[in-house]
């Protein structure tokens, strides 16, 4: 009989654990989701010529590793350059994460990031945009804040 006892001991206290691993796993796939809509955002006139196109950006941050993945088509030239950029909704600011960007006028966005913990507030409160640069439009051509 002890024998039995110690088996559905072990057998209770296995099941214990694959439980909270699964639901560790599975609470840690989910984050939290930001998306951005990429549109043109001329600086002057003179750029109007230049810009075109739309997009869309999904990021999710679990824990603080920030995973982006994203589209954009309709460039008049081919993209260069997409970069994570900190300042308030609306307001330009420093560009401070790099991205993967196809080198065309359609194409894919992605990155991988480490934040530090004021990076993570400054993207729950809306600080962080997407811009991606192309060939003739060298100081931008799609923006999008990244908003939940």
């Amino acid at each position: 009989m002890a024998m039995k006892a110690k088996r559905r001991g072990f057998a209770a206290l296995w099941l214990g654990a694959a439980i909270l691993w699964i639901a560790q796993s599975v609470g840690g796939q989910s984050g939290e989701t930001f998306k951005a809509r990429l549109s043109p955002v001329p600086i002057d006139m003179s750029m109007m010529a230049a810009i075109a196109g739309s997009g869309s950006v999904t990021a999710v941050l679990g824990g603080r590793k920030l995973t982006i993945s994203g589209t954009f088509v309709g460039l008049r030239s081919p993209a260069t350059v997409a970069r994570i950029h900190r300042g308030p909704k609306g307001i330009r600011g420093p560009a401070i994460f790099d991205l993967a960007v196809s080198q065309a006028t359609s194409g894919t966005i992605s990155g991988s990031l480490d934040l530090t913990p004021t990076q993570v507030e400054d993207l729950r409160n809306s600080r962080f945009y997407v811009q991606i640069y192309s060939e003739r439009a060298p100081d931008g051509n799609l923006w999008g804040w990244l908003l939940r």
